[in-house]
């Protein structure tokens, strides 16, 4: 990642901005999925044992990483891939497109559409051609939930359209969004292992859930599903979306909790004697390159989470007030000290502002950093895009919100209206990195000089 896609007006007016701007550049550097796949394909001695048994060989996937993490596989095996076809979000397909095997289209995220429904109803064809000789690398990554569409019967996209659209308003952690998609659509919760079987398949997975639980992971295509319809049902219960909730979706899930449906893919199912699931990037691993390049730059460096998780004005608000604690009281470092947390925070939307989880935590920071000298905190969605927005989040120090006075704005009131893009906008202090096609949840970052 080029240090200068990452730069603010803040970050050009810090004497140390340019080692902020290094420190994110490492963190997406080390989890660039090409590299990230070429690394485990040469790593896994199963990987080319399965190649040089295998009849033939197809590649599908989903995710904003699926063109890099496509192109990895191609510079890998080269000819013997006989067809593949992965699905990307729109902008995320470089020009050229270099890729000579794999077939590639753009769909809509973070709400499916139509061509999403028309490109994984292509990849089941696909996966049902595969036979017992064959060998099926699927691709994953961040974004694949949205991209992956294929609602099971009884169930439209528009279906699938609405609910999305509630649970993006909820305040619902993904691995609960994910356990309802997995219970409502063919191809989620092991179902393209199913598709694919008889055949081998090769998962390569790139997280964007805290803690890599690789069955949320994009819904968990090839991976066992722990969940079960009667967990979904309590996901509309406790986020309060049953009243709003489609009545196909609510009819279908009361079927299943009967059992007059059959459960998503489990554990114990023969299916998966056949497949091999992969974590190749994760953000542990953008993290610590963040603290190894901190380090290197004289920074005293710490990784303190890569789990983290809650309200996105909250987690603001707490980390402005360790960048006060290292200042006052050199805990948990003296200064100069960068502190890295990783994770993905929620926001529940009570406004009607424009912003994203990233903008909304340097918000809620910058309440608390007034007057601090020398502190910083930074807030970025590692594939590039936060919320609906062409941002990827935002910086706050302690003079943000005076000069955020000197131009009239209110931040109080853009955080009750979850406004934060149009208040950093106005402060140049949102990152615009465009998409790095990559996806690992979202990097938060303290620095106090």
């Amino acid at each position: 990642m080029q240090m200068d896609l990452l730069d603010t007006h803040t970050l050009r007016r810090l004497p140390w901005g340019a080692d902020v701007r290094a420190v994110l550049a490492a963190a997406l550097d080390a989890v660039d999925p090409q590299p990230a796949v070429l690394r485990a394909l040469q790593a896994d001695d199963s990987i080319a044992a399965a190649l040089e048994n295998s009849r033939r060989v197809l590649a599908v996937g989903a995710g904003k990483a699926a063109y890099p993490m496509a192109l990895a596989l191609e510079q890998h095996i080269g000819r013997r891939l006989e067809r593949g076809l992965v699905v990307t979000k729109d902008g995320h397909i470089p020009a050229p497109n270099e890729l000579q095997y794999v077939s590639i289209a753009e769909a809509g995220h973070p709400l499916p559409d139509e061509r999403g429904l028309r490109a994984s109803g292509q990849i089941a064809e696909l996966l049902q051609s595969a036979g017992p000789d064959d060998l099926v690398f699927c691709l994953i990554s961040g974004g694949g939930s949205a991209l992956l569409t294929a609602p099971v019967e009884g169930v439209t996209l528009d279906d699938l359209q609405q609910l999305t659209g509630l649970l993006l308003h909820s305040g619902a952690p993904i691995q609960r969004i994910n356990g309802l998609r997995k219970h409502l659509e063919r191809l989620k919760g092991g179902g393209l292992a199913r598709l694919a079987a008889p055949a081998r398949v090769i998962t390569l997975i790139l997280s964007d859930v805290v803690g890599d639980p690789l069955d949320a992971i994009a819904s968990g295509p090839t991976v066992p599903d722990p969940t079960t319809y009667a967990d979904a049902w309590q996901t509309l219960e406790e986020y309060g979306l049953l009243s709003s909730a489609p009545p196909a979706i609510r009819d279908h899930l009361r079927r299943g909790m009967v059992g007059e449906l059959p459960e998503t893919l489990k554990p114990d199912d023969p299916v998966f004697e056949r497949v091999i699931n992969l974590l190749v990037g994760s953000n542990g691993m953008a993290a610590r390159a963040a603290a190894e390049k901190a380090r290197a730059l004289g920074w005293n460096a710490a990784v303190l989470t890569a789990r983290k998780e809650g309200e996105a004005r909250e987690v603001g608000t707490e980390l402005g007030r360790l960048a006060r604690q290292v200042r006052q009281q050199g805990i948990p470092l003296l200064p100069p000290a960068c502190l890295i947390l990783g994770g993905e925070t929620t926001v529940t939307v009570r406004g009607s502002g424009l912003g994203g989880r990233n903008q909304e935590v340097a918000l809620g920071a910058a309440l608390e950093l007034t007057g601090l000298p020398d502190a910083l905190v930074v807030s970025l969605a590692t594939d590039g895009g936060d919320g609906p927005t062409d941002a990827a989040g935002a910086v706050a120090d302690g003079e943000t919100l005076g000069r955020a006075a000197a131009l009239g704005l209110d931040p109080a009131a853009a955080l009750q209206n979850n406004d934060a893009y149009p208040f950093f906008d106005a402060l140049g202090d949102l990152l615009r990195p465009g998409p790095t096609r990559t996806n690992v949840n979202d990097l938060m970052v303290v620095f106090v000089r």
